[in-house]
């Protein structure tokens, strides 16, 4: 089965991992530096052992692929994964004139009664986002982060270099090239962004008709992000080999630090209890005339039949 690699990674970290204090507070169980690999011929590996919903992830990549920063895209795609990042700026301004949202993320998951204050407080915010532009301009925006530095990234003298764009033609012209990568790490943008890329680097490779892709990730949530992960860029190696007029190769996923969260444990044990089922096909319509035209509508899946989903709380 596809997923085995990435269940057999949980296994590894609970059986080896060792604990580690981390920036939320909550504590984790990591290894470091992990490999996972993905036949992409063989399915598309969104996993079956919980469901996964793809829809965020398209929606997500699309963003990316755009250029995009702000979360009024998403939202309008019913996209809520970044919303927290945002909120939280919101919250800290002298424009906030709500309840008391001291420590939101620590109140969120521990005093019941404080829940639905901040639910309330989260739709107002989305809905501002929405429906008021400049409000959107004001709070929506997350800094630099992944849609810019693919699309966007700024030189010392002022110019800016669309990575993805570039690659597509080197992919195109140069495909036995050495120098087919994509950098999210701008160490100049870091402290700016609202979230620094988990996902640093990825590189593109050519072998015999096919695209295969090779991300390093920094850091990997492994109940709730990892499994984001793992199908975000085997949809994005999927798209740039249509661009490139390729087949599909290999992702091969290579982790820094691979953790668990100690408030996951549960979670990924149920997850391990159950027996994982044939990948589903990916199936993209149409021929965009850019990668960049793709929309939501283009990228379907064909044979999904996940066990339900695993809720969990993201530590941000």
């Amino acid at each position: 089965m596809l997923e085995d690699s990435y269940l057999q990674l949980a296994r590894d970290i609970l059986d080896h991992g060792t604990y580690k204090d981390d920036r939320t507070g909550t504590g984790t169980y990591s290894l470091f530096g992990y490999q996972m690999r993905f036949n992409l011929a063989e399915g598309f590996p969104l996993l079956t052992t919980k469901k996964v919903p793809f829809g965020l992830i398209k929606s997500e990549l699309l963003w990316f692929l755009h250029g995009d920063t702000n979360i009024q895209y998403l939202l309008q795609h019913h996209n809520h994964i970044w919303d927290e990042w945002a909120f939280k700026n919101w919250v800290n301004s002298a424009d906030y004139a709500g309840p008391d949202m001291t420590d939101f993320e620590h109140r969120r998951l521990t005093d019941p009664d404080f829940k639905p204050i901040y639910q309330t407080q989260m739709k107002r915010f989305d809905d501002q986002v929405l429906n008021d532009d400049a409000f959107a301009a004001k709070f929506g925006n997350l800094g630099d982060v992944y849609g810019a530095q693919w699309r966007h990234w700024q030189t010392r003298n002022g110019d800016t270099i669309d990575q993805i764009a570039n690659v597509i033609d080197m992919i195109k012209k140069t495909p036995d090239s050495r120098r087919l990568i994509v950098s999210a790490w701008n160490p100049e943008d870091v402290p700016s962004m609202a979230l620094p890329p988990c996902h640093t680097l990825f590189q593109f490779y050519v072998a015999d008709g096919k695209l295969s892709c090779q991300l390093y990730q920094r850091s990997g949530d492994v109940f709730l992000g990892v499994p984001f992960n793992i199908a975000s860029y085997a949809l994005l190696t999927h798209l740039v080999a249509q661009a490139t007029g390729l087949q599909v190769g290999e992702f091969v996923h290579t982790l820094g630090d691979a953790h668990i969260y100690t408030n996951h444990i549960d979670q990924i044990k149920e997850q391990l209890s159950r027996q994982p089922k044939p990948a589903p096909q990916l199936v993209l319509s149409g021929q965009p005339n850019s990668i960049f035209e793709t929309q939501m509508s283009d990228i379907k899946l064909e044979g999904y039949d996940p066990a339900p989903a695993i809720k969990a709380p993201v530590a941000i």
